[in-house]
């Protein structure tokens, strides 16, 4: 079918489909998810080898379109689409694409990312959680046994699987001892605890990981070449996060455009400049990344200009924030209304994936190729280091 067919019908699905329940819960969300991908609607630019629809940025962004008049129940999926799923199809072996793909774009399993610590958040290959060879199991290293804590994990008080970034060699500068592995997040092992930040409510969580295996077969490349690895991961969740990877659509955002028309007076030609502004930031982000997506199908990686998009997302967030605030007045922030928690939910796109600064000293550095600052701790091995907890 043609792009306006194709556009049609997904419209027509979501009228038919969408959840008419404001707060579904998760098995109604994984219902939703496996008939999204049974009409072909999950993994649309996804390689149909492991799963995905195997189409163009052009149906996933004529879906997308029609998705945003829509409040989908995808949340709860979106590190998975966005994140781990994406770095499994491009650096998982065939056997890790033939166990986790499917099943993550139907909905069966959740997943999670567990890089962050609390002693190694922007400087995340500071990280200290360990990894370390099963030697009660006999000599042949096919297991791993790993123990220590992340931080501001997303949706891993549902995860089934995470993606785990682990030190296992402490003996060479911080960047070169790192491996990347697949954790069963539902492992007697495995602690999450919920953290509350100012809105009241819990969106991350802490992990502790106490003695849990992990199979060697569940490595995502090469042992020590988790850095690599990990990139791959930033990569995809900067570009997912500017995108709205997994995000229920536009319908019900309180500082959207539409939204905040309705709210205020329109009347008012400093109010309409205002709203123009809005637009223009809006549109000019959205210009951006599907420009990157074009390039990306094209086979040319957007590399560090995911961070010039994540920080466009971060910024544009933060002006919806103030600018509601400014228009709707003191109401604006009274009370546990949509609006006063995604004011109050603003700051933390500044944040996660990555603060503003460390975009922008990635940008600096890898786009523009401005002289980086002087660091010597990517020479010194890490157990030499003062980092985190360690000291």
């Amino acid at each position: 079918m043609n792009l306006d067919e194709y556009r049609r019908a997904a419209r027509d699905w979501l009228l038919e489909n969408a959840p008419k329940d404001d707060s579904p819960d998760i098995a109604q969300a994984k219902d939703f998810m496996a008939r999204l991908y049974d009409a072909g609607y999950s993994g649309i630019t996804w390689p149909e080898r492991w799963g995905g629809q195997g189409l163009t940025q052009a149906e996933e962004r004529a879906f997308a379109a029609e998705a945003r008049d829509f409040a989908l129940p995808t949340y709860v999926f979106s590190i998975g689409l966005g994140m781990t799923g994406p770095t499994l199809v491009d650096r998982g072996s065939d056997e890790q694409r033939e166990r986790f793909v499917r099943p993550l774009l139907r909905g069966e399993e959740i997943w999670c990312q567990l890089f962050s610590e609390p002693g190694a958040g922007s400087d995340v290959a500071g990280l200290q959680t360990r990894a370390e060879r099963d030697e009660a199991r006999g000599a042949r290293g096919d297991s791993w046994i790993v123990n220590g804590q992340k931080v501001w994990t997303s949706v891993a008080q549902h995860a089934d699987w995470g993606l785990l970034l682990a030190r296992t060699d402490v003996d060479v500068p911080k960047h070169r001892g790192l491996t990347m592995f697949v954790v069963d997040m539902r492992h007697p092992g495995v602690t999450v605890r919920p953290l509350r930040d100012m809105t009241g409510r819990a969106h991350f969580n802490e992990i502790f990981f106490d003695d849990v295996p992990i199979p060697d077969e569940h490595r995502v490349g090469d042992v020590n070449d988790g850095w690599s690895v990990a990139v791959t991961t930033l990569l995809h969740e900067r570009l997912s996060i500017s995108a709205g990877v997994g995000m229920s659509g536009q319908k019900d955002d309180p500082t959207s455009l539409e939204a905040l028309r309705q709210a205020v007076d329109t009347t008012d030609p400093l109010v309409r400049d205002e709203l123009v502004e809005l637009h223009v930031r809006s549109r000019a982000l959205a210009l951006f990344n599907q420009r990157l997506a074009q390039e990306t199908r094209a086979g040319l990686f957007p590399g560090a200009r995911g961070s010039a998009a994540k920080l466009l997302l971060a910024e544009l967030t933060l002006f919806r924030a103030d600018l509601a605030t400014r228009l709707v007045g003191p109401a604006s922030v009274v009370g546990d209304s949509p609006l006063a928690h995604a004011i109050s939910l603003a700051p933390a796109m500044a944040l996660g994936g990555g603060t503003n600064e460390i975009m922008r000293n990635i940008i600096g550095d890898r786009v523009l190729n401005l002289p980086p600052e002087p660091r010597v701790d990517k020479t010194v091995p890490f157990k030499d280091l003062k980092v985190g907890t360690q000291g």
